[in-house]
């Protein structure tokens, strides 16, 4: 199993940013898909960003195009979430999350194929 801790939530004004960063244990990182989810109250839990174990592959769901930019150091076993432009829509818990065995390097889409999990970190957008 692989430990993930994320920081760098906190609250923001609309149109201000934050990063998020998600640290891994272990010495394999560099072979998990890594995604960023979030979820806010009422709502269910979706995938808002995620990129593959390279780094050369990434997604990002609608609403955040443009906005939100995933990267990670693999030196650092670490994965970043940039937000900026940030609306109240976006208040959530953000949670990381690794795909330790993903079969090429792509992005994983699907939750269920994510096996480690963050403790989340709260992130709130003030209009």
């Amino acid at each position: 199993q692989v430990q993930l801790v994320e920081s760098g939530g906190g609250l923001v004004q609309a149109g201000g940013s934050l990063r998020l960063s998600c640290a891994a244990s272990g010495r394999t990182f560099s072979n998990f898909a890594m995604g960023w989810f979030r979820q806010a109250p009422g709502n269910e839990r979706e995938l808002v960003a995620a990129i593959s174990y390279s780094g050369g592959d990434t997604y990002y769901t609608n609403s955040v195009k443009g906005r939100f930019t995933i990267s990670r150091d693999n030196a650092k076993n670490t994965v970043y979430l940039q937000m900026d432009r940030l609306k109240p829509a976006d208040t959530a818990v953000y949670y990381c999350a690794a795909d330790r065995a993903p079969l090429w390097d792509l992005v994983t889409i699907f939750e269920s194929a994510y096996d480690s999990w963050g403790q989340g970190t709260q992130v709130t957008v003030s209009s």
